[in-house]
């Protein structure tokens, strides 16, 4: 196996697995919406996932787990698109609420601040920030 071909192959699995949590959360109470569907098929291509692949990970979305990137910047930009996915609807179940505290924790935040990341998260999306506005607010919050 080629260099490339390993380093496709990884970040195809972190694309899987950053997917596969939101569907989770997606998921979560129950039934995806149109919009959070629509949602997911967005980021599906974005993400490069195939429509097998789609199929797949909205079937099974435990069979990927998450892989928490090394830079906060990186961070930053899956919990944007997890908050999005939560705010889709306009209103959050407690189990959404609770997996997108849980896939903070996942993704790198610690206990003592996801409270606070993510209640800031949730509010720059309900503002309907763009993803860049999103990560500068996110690492200047408390400056």
């Amino acid at each position: 196996m080629s260099l490339s071909d390993l380093f496709d192959s990884e970040f195809k699995q972190r694309n899987k697995g950053h997917f596969s949590a939101i569907a989770r959360v997606a998921l979560a109470d129950g039934e995806a919406t149109q919009d959070e569907l629509a949602f997911l098929s967005k980021l599906a291509t974005r993400l490069e996932i195939s429509p097998a692949e789609y199929e797949e990970i909205l079937e099974n979305p435990l069979k990927y787990p998450i892989n928490p990137p090394y830079l906060h910047s990186q961070r930053l930009e899956r919990l944007y698109d997890l908050a999005r996915m939560v705010n889709t609807d306009h209103h959050l179940g407690d189990n959404q609420d609770r997996l997108l505290r849980k896939f903070g924790l996942a993704l790198g935040f610690t206990p003592g601040n996801v409270n606070y990341i993510v209640d800031k998260a949730l509010v720059l999306v309900d503002q309907k920030v763009d993803s860049d506005t999103f990560v500068y607010e996110m690492q200047n919050m408390n400056k």
